[in-house]
């Protein structure tokens, strides 16, 4: 009698890159598959060097990390033990390297290893992606390498400069960050040296039968009125006050207009509006969107909401199209769905369009269905990819524009408004500043030629606006415009600017310190092709053009090496200490003030006059013009504790601090330094900057002494990838390394000085 045998059900590892997206891509696959997280990148170049072989095609030599040795250790033992190993690490240029070195370090036959990716983590798109699997695409590879042998090198040797010039091993030189950072300073210069100009505008109130409106004159004789002065725009009221002058009806306009959705989501756009509608920074909404696709806990489980948040492409498959039109022509009526679905140009430069544009995985599942599973944050940020997403596969809004000329004499005046008649895609997004329903003022009937009675006359001084300084979100535009960075670089290029005290924010907007404008002058001076915008937007096309075959990858090395080289041996052997002198005079002797750099590395304002003058100050002594701060008494919100005067506020040596304005108390407080982080142990305090009765500087829970949370150093908001804790930030001459918080946990990773990006867009 013949006997049954059972088919041995085979057995894969799929390596994803987070362990969040693990449980979102278990519940797809299921009980065949296991899945484990290579935690990003498991080697580098090394720290301690180049990392690269200059005379051998700079063929580079990549280590373990140090604290990822116990993952290759694992993903290695649970390889050996699986028929088929998947590595889906993310689906651009990085992700890419991030497989191919998980591929290097896996002890196992190449015939079992595939590599595979997808846009969204979806049932169709991660079964498709298993079924569609293929070999490393190298040129990738080779073009994520390119950037990261270039950041290195340009790290790695003009940090240095900068150290011998101005005495400061904490400073550092990055490829596009300083690149960045230059634009910041323009910007600056030119806020600086503008010199406003005044102009007037004349305004008019106009009755016709009880019906009052607002026109503004526009021209005189036919061409555009131009009001320099006072002088100017009182003699103009004096002829549109006279009663013997009459105001006629000239011209009606009446035209019916169509406003174009626009675009889905990009990884620019998402920040600039995140920035503008929800009041998000940069890498907040990088943080948000990141959760977002990785998975949310939903009813059945985990479920990826959006797909990849790191792009520039604003095309949409066809399977997104059709989702989309189901669900507008179930929920909103064949009038708010095209003829024809809407299709959107790439209309930038450098756009690789490797993903798709920002949407939603699942149309059906609308924000406020899903409100429940999502943080206020998640929610919020949700609901405007939603929207968006939406609202550019509906159809144009219509909008109904009046406007009136009125003649007075040799004078035109002008009065407009408009109405939304169609609402159309303003249904769920409208991407304007004003909209068109918020009309002031509305227009009586009126027609050709009648008479209108003049009630009053206005003239308006104005001057000449400055250009504003930039926000994180037009930085990022401006990066984008440029072809400057990718979009999985703009994050941390914004956000190294200011850890490394080159820029600070002040209302939402960047302004370089006298540090940072010191880098970067000295940087722009000596090394004008890397700080160069056309020449950094030139490289990324390089770097388009290796994954694209279109390039070889040691020879664009080859090309910028030599040249580079020759200026930094140049500038290292010619260039003298720089003074970084202010404008800030000394207290005792008049002599400018220097930033300085005191032993521990701690910047300050020293007397040019040492060793004679030995006066001593804070940054904080320098207001944002770069003089010293009003001699004024700044009073603090905040009484005294102990006898309940006021409290002023106070730079010394060590900072800002208040002080009572009771001589007979005298008492002192610190001046709070919070993180911005939330206190992970109670929920509701933030994490603030504190010292011990030793003066060492520590962290700790602002609801001190009913939380008693701390940890030994600064905070930067990201938690642990092993054991969920806060990470820290430890600055050393040797460069910048995160340390979990928790003690029993041994996590540790450094951070390359040089290199401005941690992850790339392909």
């Amino acid at each position: 009698m013949a006997t049954k045998t059972t088919a041995k059900k085979e057995k894969a590892l799929v390596i994803v890159e987070s362990p969040a997206k693990s449980k979102t891509i278990k519940k797809i696959l299921g009980d065949g598959y296991q899945i484990e997280a290579s935690f990003g990148h498991i080697r580098d170049l090394p720290q301690k060097n180049l990392g690269f072989d200059v005379n051998n095609g700079f063929e580079p030599t990549f280590v373990i990390i140090p604290e990822k040795k116990k993952v290759v250790t694992k993903l290695n033992d649970l390889a050996k033990h699986s028929d088929k190993v998947y590595l889906a690490s993310d689906p651009d240029r990085e992700g890419e390297a991030i497989a191919w070195h998980v591929r290097q370090v896996l002890d196992v036959p190449e015939d079992k290893v595939f590599r595979i990716e997808f846009n969204e983590i979806t049932p169709k798109a991660v079964k498709y992606a298993v079924e569609h699997s293929r070999t490393i695409d190298m040129d990738k590879v080779k073009a994520q390498q390119t950037r990261q042998i270039l950041d290195k090198l340009v790290g790695y040797k003009l940090s240095p400069v900068l150290w011998k010039q101005m005495g400061n091993y904490h400073l550092s030189a990055g490829r596009v960050q300083s690149v960045a950072l230059r634009m910041i300073c323009e910007r600056e210069d030119e806020i600086e040296a503008f010199v406003p100009v005044e102009y007037w505008s004349i305004h008019t109130e106009l009755e016709k039968d009880g019906g009052m409106f607002e026109a503004e004159l526009s021209k005189y004789k036919d061409k555009k009125v131009e009001i320099h002065n006072e002088e100017e725009a009182n003699k103009i009221v004096e002829y549109l006050s006279d009663k013997s002058t009459e105001y006629k009806v000239s011209k009606i306009t009446n035209r019916t207009t169509k406003r174009k959705p626009t675009a889905p989501f990009i990884t620019s756009t998402l920040q600039r509006e995140a920035s503008s509608k929800l009041g998000y920074g940069v890498q907040k909404t990088m943080q948000i969107a990141q959760k977002l696709y990785e998975g949310i806990e939903l009813e059945n489980g985990a479920v990826g909401l959006i797909t990849y948040m790191r792009t520039d492409s604003v095309r949409i498959s066809e399977d997104a199209q059709v989702m989309a039109k189901d669900f507008i022509l179930k929920n909103y009526g064949e009038k708010y769905y095209p003829e024809k679905p809407n299709v959107y140009a790439k209309g930038k430069q450098n756009v690789q369009d490797a993903h798709e544009a920002i949407r939603p995985s699942y149309p059906e599942r609308t924000p406020d269905s899903i409100k429940k599973y999502l943080s206020n944050e998640q929610y919020r940020l949700y609901k405007l990819i939603w929207n968006k997403f939406m609202s550019s596969q509906m159809t144009c809004a219509e909008v109904a524009n009046k406007s009136v000329e009125i003649q007075a004499g040799d004078y035109t005046l002008k009065a407009s408004t408009s109405k939304i008649t169609f609402d159309g895609f303003l249904k769920l997004y409208n991407d304007a500043e004003e909209d068109e329903n918020n009309v002031k003022e509305k227009i009586p009937d009126l027609n050709k030629d009648d008479v209108l009675s003049c009630r009053k006359v206005t003239p308006k001084q104005h001057f000449t606006q400055p250009p504003p300084r930039y926000s994180e979100a037009t930085l990022v535009k401006a990066l984008e415009e440029y072809g400057i960075g990718r979009p999985s670089t703009y994050a941390s290029i914004i956000t190294k600017i200011q850890t490394r005290g080159y820029v600070e924010k002040l209302d939402k907007a960047l302004k370089p310190t006298i540090l940072g404008r010191t880098v970067s002058k000295q940087l722009v001076n000596q090394f004008a092709d890397i700080m160069d915008y056309k020449f950094t937007a030139g490289m990324e096309t390089k770097l388009d053009e290796i994954a694209e075959k279109k390039a070889i990858w040691n020879k664009v090395l080859a090309d910028f090496y030599t040249p580079f080289m020759d200026n930094v041996n140049k500038v290292m052997a010619t260039g003298e200490k720089v003074k970084i002198e202010t404008n800030v005079k000394c207290p005792k002797c008049g002599r400018p003030m220097l930033v300085r750099t005191s032993r521990k590395g701690t910047l300050f304002l020293g007397c040019s006059g040492y060793p004679e003058c030995q006066t001593a100050m804070s940054l904080n002594a320098i207001n944002e013009g770069g003089e010293t701060q009003s001699t004024e008494q700044e009073v603090c919100e905040e009484k005294c504790a102990k006898c309940g005067s006021d409290m002023i506020y106070k730079t010394g040596p060590y900072g800002k601090y208040m002080e009572c304005t009771n001589p007979e108390c005298g008492a002192r407080k610190a001046v709070v330094k919070t993180t911005g982080v939330k206190c992970p142990k109670c929920g509701e305090g933030e994490i603030i900057e504190r010292k011990s009765k030793r003066g060492t500087v520590f962290y700790g829970c602002n609801k001190y002494p009913e939380c008693d949370f701390v940890m030994w150093n600064e905070p930067t908001g990201e938690t642990c990838p092993e054991c969920g804790s806060l990470l820290g930030k430890v600055v050393t001459k040797k460069g910048t390394t995160l340390k979990c918080s928790n003690i029993k946990c041994k996590f540790k990773k450094e951070l390359a000085e040089d290199s401005d990006t941690q992850s790339e867009e392909s």
